[in-house]
């Protein structure tokens, strides 16, 4: 399929016309909240990337468990799922998420784009709501490292797995790479001006989809390419709310700790207009917070660490006068382990302390607007523990130990879950 360079000057012109103005139920942002028909909109929410490969007739494809993985969600207030649009490159990688969707710059493959319709149709006649993130940091998605290799940026960059200094040093590139930009927005706009085969609806008018992301944790991955890396995210911005007058926005940042610990390029991405809320993640494990295997002795000082995460950007929200969401948390099992039959006491207290302050929120109008806890597991079942062709899909990508961060649908967890959703204000 041949590229057809898009520049966000040229689109800015056509923000009239690409798209009806928006009609209940979309998601909107108003005076600092989420709104939904004018009233305010507090969610529990999941992270569900591999949401389009399930819902696909082909390889990892599944539609029977995707509908029962969304009515189970649903019955247990778990109403906004952040999907992966689709990974892109050849799916040669034992890291990599397979199958890929965007195989090559502008080819396509259909199979998967067939299940993302198929799955916001789906979502669109239960009242859920998605958060469709485009690009990634990581390479288990292709990402930053998939566009590099494709432009040939850097002819130095290694096959196969990186290392985490040659990832920092290499990987960085995609900040100044404006070819890999271009094919980019290429792609941005593909998908945004899709129209879905299942509801005939565009995408830019439909209400299934809660917000646009940029990618999944956009890091500059260096210090010294800050300014291009806030250029590059506004030029994408731009770009989207040029094809799409309806929907949110939204960065996918993680917050301090995706920023290179810069507080003010936190609130400088997320000042952009087109951004309608702020995001961040939280890792207790991958951030050093606690230690492993003893994660439950860990627990109260992961939630008071957390706490005071979540408050150092619950006032730059405020001072932006933007909503707030939670959109990635994990917690392991009590032992570490990867399977059902290994207790989430500790996960239930932590999930516990995020989701009652949504719930808090809610009650008093506050900007903390929702939470995605990272990742539904549902009704699979860890084969291995590296995830291999064609295992369940369980929330935790290729590279990472099947299970470790998933919850299943017999696990604790959800009774959690189900408890703060039936609080949060309606």
């Amino acid at each position: 399929m041949k590229n057809l360079l898009v520049s966000v000057a040229a689109c800015a012109g056509l923000l009239a016309s690409c798209s009806v103005a928006p009609t209940a139920p979309f998601v909107t942002q108003s005076n600092g909240r989420l709104e939904v028909n004018g009233k305010p909109y507090y969610y529990v929410g999941t992270n569900f990337w591999y949401g389009a490969i399930l819902g696909s007739t082909g390889q990892g494809g599944n539609r029977e468990r995707l509908l029962k993985e969304l009515d189970f969600m649903k019955a247990n207030g778990v109403g906004n799922l952040r999907v992966l649009v689709g990974a892109d490159g050849p799916a040669d990688q034992v890291i990599k998420v397979m199958p890929t969707l965007q195989v090559a710059p502008g080819v396509y493959n259909d199979t998967v784009l067939d299940g993302l319709d198929f799955l916001l149709s789906e979502m669109g006649k239960r009242g859920m709501y998605a958060v469709l993130y485009i690009n990634n940091t990581w390479d288990w998605s292709g990402g930053y490292v998939q566009y590099l290799r494709w432009t040939g940026y850097d002819k130095t960059l290694p096959e196969g797995e990186i290392d985490w200094d040659t990832y920092l040093s290499k990987v960085s590139n995609y900040a100044t790479c404006d070819s890999c930009h271009a094919l980019f927005l290429n792609h941005v706009k593909y998908v945004v001006e899709r129209t879905n085969r299942y509801t005939g609806k565009k995408y830019v008018d439909d209400p299934a989809i809660m917000s646009w992301q940029v990618g999944n944790e956009p890091r500059a991955l260096s210090k010294e390419v800050k300014p291009a890396f806030a250029k590059w995210l506004k030029e994408a911005t731009a770009l989207i709310r040029a094809l799409d007058s309806n929907h949110l926005i939204s960065v996918g940042s993680e917050g301090l700790m995706g920023c290179e610990r810069d507080m003010s390029l936190f609130e400088a991405i997320h000042a952009d207009p087109n951004v309608g809320y702020l995001t961040i993640h939280i890792w207790p494990k991958n951030w050093s917070w606690i230690e492993t295997p003893n994660v439950t002795a860990g627990v109260d000082s992961a939630v008071a660490k957390t706490n005071a995460y979540i408050a150092a950007h619950t006032e730059i929200a405020k001072k932006l006068k933007k909503p707030l969401v939670i959109e990635e948390f994990g917690y392991p099992r009590d032992h570490h382990l990867y399977t059902p039959d290994d207790p989430t006491t500790a996960r239930d207290e932590y999930y516990a302390g995020i989701l009652s302050q949504v719930a808090l929120s809610s009650k008093s109008g506050g900007v903390l607007a929702g939470c995605n806890f990272w990742a539904w597991g549902g009704f699979g079942r860890p084969a291995a523990e590296r995830w291999q062709p064609w295992n369940d899909y369980l929330g935790d990508p290729p590279h990472e130990e099947q299970g470790l961060n998933a919850v299943f649908d017999t696990d604790l967890t959800v009774k959690v879950l189900k408890e703060y959703a039936e609080k949060i204000e309606k």
